[in-house]
């Protein structure tokens, strides 16, 4: 029994240490190269979701985000890299129509479209990627990050504050380019990542909460938090209406992604096993 376990232990070991050993899969779309790795550090934070203060809209709190460090795609995933998923039978494939130039951002990805290149981008270099969360793009974004906030009232009526966000909104909408633009057209921000907060807005692994600051809350996951030159929400968008789903459609034509490379937790089964006693007995 002792050297079932023992034997099994090790191939699991085995088997994790391999892409340690020979490092990523010939052909992955993705290198070290274009991951930039950022140090420990915090950063004065807004949480995501809809407040309210006795039942009138607020400002979310700001919390203080720590992290002991990132390492984060210096660019986000072009068309052709997802192609490449597409073409292992890995990810869904996306209308041509839909298509920018191969060294472009691919856009109208849904959130599941974009944990499935995750998936598949991790199975072939043997590090864990996904996609950040939304504190995680904050701090990513530096000097690109907006607090999207608003003057909080006194005042009794809940219109002028829908009104003051409506406008907000439509500016925006006035500036935005929704056409995507080559891998680096919006500069580099002060911690080395391209085209953050351009025109192309990005998926986050963050669920969409509505809280009422008195201590009600409500998650909804179906609604996923994305980030560009402002926080939006967007529904995970299924294509094909039979499987369910909040919304049926394509995704927005500047709705693309870029992944965190979190190699903690290979890192921390591969310490766990070679410690266990029985296993180096």
């Amino acid at each position: 029994m002792i050297l079932t376990l023992k034997l099994k232990a090790a191939a699991v070991v085995a088997t994790l240490a391999i892409p340690a050993v020979f490092g990523a899969t010939e052909g992955a779309a993705v290198t070290d190269d274009d991951v930039v790795s950022l140090p420990a550090g915090t950063i004065s934070y807004r949480l995501p979701g809809e407040f309210t203060r006795a039942g009138r809209p607020a400002d979310a709190p700001v919390e203080t985000f720590r992290t002991a460090g990132l390492a984060i795609m210096k660019r986000q995933v072009t068309t052709a890299e997802y192609q490449a998923c597409v073409a292992a039978g890995a990810c869904p494939a996306l209308a041509p129509a839909t298509q920018t130039a191969p060294d472009r951002p691919v856009v109208q990805v849904s959130w599941r479209d974009a944990r499935a290149y995750a998936g598949w981008l991790s199975s072939m270099t043997g590090s864990y990627y996904r996609l950040p969360t939304d504190a995680e793009w904050a701090y990513a974004a530096g000097d690109r990050f907006r607090d999207d906030a608003l003057p909080e009232t006194e005042d009794p009526d809940p219109a002028k504050r829908w009104i003051a966000r409506y406008e907000q909104e439509a500016a925006r909408e006035r500036e935005a380019d929704r056409k995507p633009q080559p891998v680096g057209h919006f500069g580099t921000n002060d911690r080395g990542l391209l085209d953050i907060a351009g025109n192309v807005w990005e998926w986050t692994d963050t669920c969409y909460r509505r809280v009422a600051l008195e201590g009600e809350e409500t998650v909804n996951c179906g609604i996923r938090v994305v980030e560009g030159r402002h926080r939006s929400y967007m529904t995970d968008f299924i294509r094909d209406p039979r499987s369910g789903g909040c919304a049926v459609g394509t995704p927005p034509s500047n709705l693309g992604f870029r992944l965190v490379r979190d190699d903690s937790l290979l890192r921390n089964l591969r310490e766990r096993l070679r410690r266990l006693p029985w296993l180096g007995a």
